[in-house]
Parts: structure tokens; sequence; C-alpha cells
């Protein structure tokens, strides 16, 4: 138990003392920076898996047939 306490308390004395952290305006640029990738990656994904799921479809209407 003394190793998790140690643990906790030296992680809180690296967030408070060691970590550099952004500022406000930062903090909200990098986040939509995130939500623009996000939504661009979302779409990305969409669109491939419409293609792969039109092309399957497509094949098995041609094996099928």
């Amino acid at each position: 138990m003394a190793g998790i306490t140690t643990y906790v308390q030296e992680s809180y004395n690296e967030l408070k003392n060691h970590v550099t952290w952004p500022t406000f305006a930062e903090a909200q640029r990098l986040s939509v920076v995130v939500l623009l990738f996000s939504v661009i990656f979302s779409l990305a994904i969409w669109g491939v898996d419409t293609v792969f799921s039109n092309v399957i479809e497509q094949y098995f209407k041609w094996v099928k047939s």
C-alpha cells in the first residue's frame, strides 16, 4: 500500500512542478485542430467504408448471377 501512496505523491509532484501546461488560448487552438482532424478522418473512413461496401456488394451480385 505504501507503494501506491508514493506513486500518487510522485505523480502529483510531477504534474504540479514539472509539466508545462498550455495557455487557455493554446488549448483552445489545439482543441480545434483535434476536432477538425477527427471530423476529416472520420469522413475519410466513412468514404472508404462506403466504397468497399459497394464493391463487395457488386462482387456478390456478380458471383450470384
